[in-house]
């Protein structure tokens, strides 16, 4: 869980927009303050394009989310390369937090390039495949569904996945097949494991609440912090 820890961080976005000092007159009677005078940028037009709170939508292109909207756009036209992308970016990330948070030595640029490379290759790609089949295959949101989904994620799919992972870093390693299969034997339950104590929970609220485009996207986002820990699984060497 603490791994999952990780990934629930909250932000709270505070900005004061019209930070106005009242002006207290000189003259004898009511003071009249400059809120709301014809200065004051509550009585000015167009006041939404310069406070920052608001944001015009044709340069931003996704409000409050600079590229969002460009970003939901790309998904539409290039799903699996924008998935594979996205998992490029979550792989990379992962793997360099752990080299630098957890592993604390020098950063290992081949590492780092065989994994950020395996999530663009596996990753991305799979995940556009096997959720769009699972979504196929057991639709709905309602609790049947969804614990079906998550059951399947994680007592078929975790497994091959794991396996996919463990055999790629392995041949790229040129580790042969005996010590593929060694590593495998070893490593595999703690593997899926580790998956068990974190993505049951994530998966409840991706199969309840994010629509199947968002599926990559949303897991990569969590999955930054699940990835240190297979970085740091998947370079520990074969007994």
């Amino acid at each position: 869980m603490k791994l999952f820890s990780l990934t629930i961080v909250s932000s709270c976005l505070a900005a004061q927009a019209f930070g106005v000092t009242p002006v207290v007159s000189k003259t004898k009677g009511l003071s009249k303050p400059a809120l709301v005078s014809h200065n004051s940028p509550l009585r000015q037009k167009n006041v939404a394009g310069a406070s920052p709170l608001f944001r015009d939508p044709t340069i931003t292109r996704g409000g409050a989310i600079p590229g969002l909207q460009a970003y939901s756009d790309a998904l539409d036209k290039n799903p699996i390369t924008m998935k594979a992308l996205t998992s490029l970016v979550g792989w990379f990330l992962g793997d360099l937090l752990a080299q630098v948070f957890i592993a604390g030595g020098p950063i290992d640029w081949k590492r780092l390039a065989t994994l950020s490379f395996f999530g663009f290759a596996y990753h991305g790609p799979s995940g556009h495949y096997f959720y769009n089949w699972l979504d196929e295959k057991i639709p709905g949101t309602d609790a049947i569904p969804v614990f079906s989904k998550v059951a399947v994620d994680q007592l078929f799919w975790c497994p091959i996945f794991m396996s996919v992972f463990f055999t790629y870093l392995g041949l790229v390693n040129g580790d042969s097949l005996a010590a593929i299969g060694t590593k495998i034997k070893n490593d595999l339950l703690t593997a899926c494991q580790g998956s068990w104590k974190v993505w049951p929970l994530v998966h409840l609220i991706n199969f309840k609440f994010v629509s199947n485009k968002w599926r990559i996207p949303y897991i990569n986002a969590v999955q930054i912090a699940f990835n240190m820990f297979l970085s740091l699984l998947g370079s520990k060497k074969a007994a």
